[in-house]
């Protein structure tokens, strides 16, 4: 079965809030014919957008495919956190990688925020970028912990954007009874993640990108000069960017056996009103200690956008809505009856510590994928870490490609069958309080 069309109608976006707020463009053609460039990149995500946006900037013809429409993936239906820091804690990086390359791991991930919040500005892209995100525990252990690592951050890195909540602030801030306390991180934060996306689109256009859409990728002959071959015709160019995530299917079982598919939720609720000051009392985003986090923000039209859940096989759930409207509810008891106008899933990837990994897998084919829910400013720098490589400037992506990345075990027979008993054990220690 291909996840590029297990849930999905070929070239049409997801019944999402985003697909029903998002800027309309119209979709280019696809791939017909043999074509040459000097780089062809395939996936019109994040990381493949600011890739080629980055090259063609730098003056390279550059060539993207997409199988769906820019923006399709994960890009297009996440929930808009641009968080700090790397996935895995600093004080775990600094465990598995040592201190230097932890203080280089910090200042990357601090460079994604940077150039995700500039690229928006200098490229004027509408996609209501705001400040903030609050991470919530739900116990005073929790909050302890989560204290401790705001302070560990403003000591050992001089992170002074983390104001500590204890549980009265946090509720304050979040009035829910599941809640007690954390941080709120004002170096953080949110945006519309498919008028992101688009607005990359937009800029790399601009930039001389040659856009083909609809245009799904089935064979790649590596060698000097890499072809890409397309339905319809073939891309050879100098060098080549995989920047599929979660659809990377069969075009590299190296990325395959270390970047795991994977599903989660997002329910959008009718407008709030009044009541929307019950679920937050300022306009940041939220993110909680669970495994499976439930993450969570108003809109712009004063909803509940709210994610939660996950699932491990190719196919979505029949009732989404449901699924996400359970763990909601246990946040947000009172929003019981509360109408959802718009639920959907998408496909993002993870790898097994929850970094990225960026790899080369020849001399003139990079990869970048594996964001593990922490993609919005990270793929959007793992793009520029791989434009700048490609032009002999390496330093950046080689930093985060030396963070060892395992295999998930039992190869792809046995991965997901693990996944889903890894994820029932966590889901049971969050439930019992362990």
């Amino acid at each position: 079965m291909n996840l590029l069309y297990s849930n999905d109608k070929r070239g049409t976006y997801p019944p999402s809030w985003y697909a029903a707020t998002a800027h309309p463009r119209t979709p280019t053609e696809p791939l017909r014919g043999d074509v040459t460039a000097d780089v062809c990149v395939v996936g019109g995500g994040y990381t493949g957008l600011s890739t080629a946006l980055h090259l063609a900037e730098a003056g390279f013809r550059v060539v993207l495919l997409e199988a769906h429409r820019v923006g399709f993936g994960a890009s297009g239906r996440n929930g808009g956190q641009l968080g700090s820091a790397q996935r895995m804690d600093q004080e775990d990086l600094e465990k598995l990688v040592g201190r230097d390359d932890a203080a280089k791991l910090w200042d990357l991930a601090e460079d994604a925020k940077t150039l995700t919040k500039s690229l928006i500005e200098r490229q004027g892209i509408d996609c209501d970028l705001k400040p903030g995100i609050a991470t919530l525990g739900f116990s005073d252990s929790e909050r302890g912990e989560l204290h401790a690592h705001a302070k560990h951050l403003k000591t050992a890195y001089g992170y002074d954007q983390l104001e500590l909540l204890d549980a009265e602030a946090g509720r304050v801030l979040c009035p829910s009874p599941a809640y007690a306390g954390g941080y709120l991180d004002m170096g953080a934060a949110h945006l519309h993640p498919l008028n992101y996306a688009l607005g990359l689109a937009e800029a790399a256009l601009a930039a001389g990108l040659t856009l083909h859409e609809n245009t799904e990728v089935l064979g790649i002959e590596e060698g000097p000069r890499v072809t890409v071959r397309t339905e319809q015709g073939s891309v050879t160019a100098d060098h080549l960017v995989l920047a599929c995530n979660g659809y990377l299917g069969k075009l590299n079982r190296k990325v395959a056996a270390r970047v795991m598919p994977i599903n989660n939720f997002i329910a959008a609720t009718e407008p709030l009103g009044a009541e929307a000051t019950k679920v937050l009392t300022q306009d940041v985003a939220v993110a909680d200690t669970k495994f499976v986090v439930n993450y969570f923000r108003l809109s712009a039209d004063g909803r509940l956008l709210f994610g939660g859940g996950e699932s491990y096989g190719y196919r979505f759930p029949s009732e989404i809505a449901a699924k996400v409207r359970k763990p909601m509810t246990e946040i947000f008891p009172h929003l019981r009856d509360v109408r959802i106008d718009y639920a959907w899933g998408g496909t993002l990837a993870i790898t097994m510590r929850r970094m990225p990994y960026l790899t080369r897998l020849a001399p003139n084919i990079l990869s970048a994928s594996g964001y593990s829910g922490h993609g919005v400013g990270t793929a959007t720098h793992a793009g520029q870490l791989m434009a700048l490589a490609i032009q002999g400037q390496a330093e950046g992506f080689d930093t985060m490609a030396r963070v060892p990345a395992l295999p998930f075990p039992g190869g792809s027979a046995l991965r997901s069958p693990l996944l889903v008993l890894a994820m029932t054990w966590y889901a049971l220690r969050d439930r019992l309080g362990l």
